[in-house]
């Protein structure tokens, strides 16, 4: 998307679902709640973050499910699910079938890696195997197979009084389009392209050739292009942290630009021993947006984004910020709301 005269296609946002401890269910349905207003309000696609013993949506596919019912149009997605913690095979059938439910609105996005304090958690999660888990691409590799319909058996037929199918069921054909992954190291990114996935960027990268996060972001977006079968065509979803203000109460802005303010010092170097780099999230009206997404490296690369909103604010701050992205932002970039009857 090199000039403004040049429209946003496709946009989204992405949610972590926090909820309290003490009463869960009120947390999940404010997500519910949140992808069903994004629906009426036209947004393309709606992505929940997956987070394990956290106070986050430990279980997005089953939220989506949930999800399929009170919405028809919206598209779902996760970014995105740590493979570490799944097994291929199964992650596949809940896949299809949620797919299956959705319509075909399913975006499951995914990412490698060991889980997250594995050593803390490797005798409830791989009591048997864990020293003998692969975390690396195979297991992408193995839940694409699998979502593609090939087999996962050496046997097909009829067993006494039950007929038995050799590739995950059900079977949902589009799904393999719509798989995505979530790169954040110029290496995933190649790998995705080669593979034919989609590609989520994200607003955490790794600092390998650059410091300058909007650099880094756009080789991200190159490489895999450049690897993947389609070329250019290829789709890439940008994610960033962005905050529109249009409407927002004095109270609420003071609450954004605070968010903001305290998490700016970790976005001028490289953090920790893998060199992340943040993106700085972007607060301010729409217009003052629009304008620093059209000086982004990586925004002028994509025609679809997914937008990050914040995980500790309120549902009513999730509503505005929703809101002034639909009404506001999303017409500042070009883009025009689709309707359950369009």
């Amino acid at each position: 998307m090199p000039l403004p005269s040049q429209p946003l296609r496709k946009l989204g946002f992405l949610t972590i679902g926090l909820f309290d401890e003490a009463d869960p269910r009120r947390g999940h349905e404010s997500t519910l709640e949140i992808i069903q207003l994004g629906e009426r309000l036209g947004f393309d696609s709606a992505w929940l973050r997956h987070r394990h013993l956290q106070f986050g949506i430990s279980s997005p596919v089953a939220v989506l499910a949930a999800a399929t019912q009170r919405t028809s149009r919206i598209e779902l997605g996760t970014a995105v699910t740590p493979l570490g913690w799944e097994n291929p095979l199964r992650l596949a059938e809940d896949l299809a079938t949620v797919d299956i439910l959705s319509g075909g609105r399913l975006n499951p996005g995914v990412s490698v890696g060991p889980p997250t304090h594995f050593d803390r958690v490797k005798q409830a999660l791989y009591p048997d195997t864990a020293d003998a888990e692969d975390f690396g691409y195979e297991r992408v590799r193995r839940l694409l197979h699998l979502v593609r319909g090939e087999p996962a058996s050496d046997f097909k037929g009829v067993e006494g009084i039950e007929v038995f199918s050799d590739r995950v069921q059900p079977h949902s054909p589009g799904l393999a389009d719509r798989m995505w992954y979530g790169g954040g190291s110029l290496r995933s990114c190649q790998w995705a392209g080669e593979h034919g996935m989609n590609l989520l960027t994200s607003s955490v990268v790794k600092a390998e050739e650059s410091e300058d996060f909007e650099q880094i972001q756009l080789s991200h977006i190159r490489a895999f292009r450049a690897a993947h079968p389609s070329g250019r065509s290829a789709r890439v979803s940008q994610g960033l942290v962005v905050i529109p203000t249009d409407s927002a109460s004095p109270e609420q802005h003071a609450k954004y630009a605070e968010y903001a303010a305290k998490r700016l010092p970790r976005t001028a170097t490289p953090q920790g021993p893998a060199r992340l780099m943040f993106a700085p999230d972007l607060v301010g009206t729409s217009v003052e947006i629009a304008e620093r997404l059209y000086a982004h490296a990586g925004f002028r690369e994509v025609d679809e984004v997914a937008f990050a909103l914040p995980f500790t604010f309120e549902h009513d701050d999730y509503v505005q910020i929703l809101t002034d992205l639909a009404t506001r932002l999303g017409p500042a970039l070009g883009w025009h709301p689709t309707t359950s009857d369009a």
